[in-house]
């Protein structure tokens, strides 16, 4: 397994009226994230808030290309963004125990918090497909060229992991910083992670995804 420190890029934020950061997703414009009341995005090169959505946002985030999805409480809300409309609810698998949402091969990819687990539903049905374990409490869930990365937060300390999708094996880590922990995490597509920071914080981090040459 390869180990390296994160490299923070940039921090997002303090975001005004907003007292936690859960998930985070990026729609190819603008991040997403889960602020309990509601979902704020910004623009990630300004940093500005763009727009909310009036929605209970207590944990994962996600986009599929078209539609947002929000975790609230032991539901997953499925959300136009363009009218802030909730289309249509199912079943989280935690039962209100979940963290981190992904959209990744036409399914949706569950953390479950405490579980240690990360498991694939029916984005249509809530019907679970795959889990695959991990040895630490599971947080933000991205994938990106194929890789499934996940979030961890435990014992105060935060790392962002490459994981075998099969398996479950550790690949690589990326430690946090002490105090910076991680809720969300989510792929730009090319080299950053977006990081939610938490309860009691306002703010995203950006961090560097190792490139594949890195990896070997």
């Amino acid at each position: 397994m390869k180990t390296s420190d994160a490299e923070i890029i940039r921090e997002y934020g303090p975001f005004e009226g907003v007292e936690s950061v859960g998930g985070v997703t990026f729609d190819g414009k603008q991040v997403w994230f889960a602020a309990g009341n509601r979902m704020v995005a910004f623009d990630p090169d300004s940093g500005k808030t763009t727009r909310s959505i009036d929605v209970a946002a207590h944990a994962g985030t996600a986009f599929d290309g078209k539609h947002l999805y929000q975790i609230s409480e032991d539901r997953i809300l499925k959300i136009d963004p363009q009218s802030g409309q909730v289309l249509s609810t199912i079943p989280a698998p935690g039962g209100g125990r979940d963290s981190g949402l992904a959209w990744a091969e036409g399914a949706l990819w569950v953390g479950e918090y405490r579980d240690r687990k990360i498991i694939q539903i029916d984005p249509e049905t809530g019907a679970i497909l795959r889990t695959i374990e991990s040895n630490r409490f599971v947080t933000g869930v991205t994938w990106v060229d194929g890789e499934l990365w996940h979030g961890t937060w435990e014992d105060d300390k935060s790392d962002v992991r490459r994981i075998d999708p099969q398996t479950g094996e550790v690949l690589e880590r990326l430690d946090m910083p002490e105090g910076a922990n991680v809720s969300g995490v989510e792929s730009d597509g090319g080299d950053r992670f977006f990081c939610g920071s938490g309860s009691n914080s306002n703010k995203v981090r950006a961090i560097r995804r190792p490139r594949r040459t890195e990896r070997k």
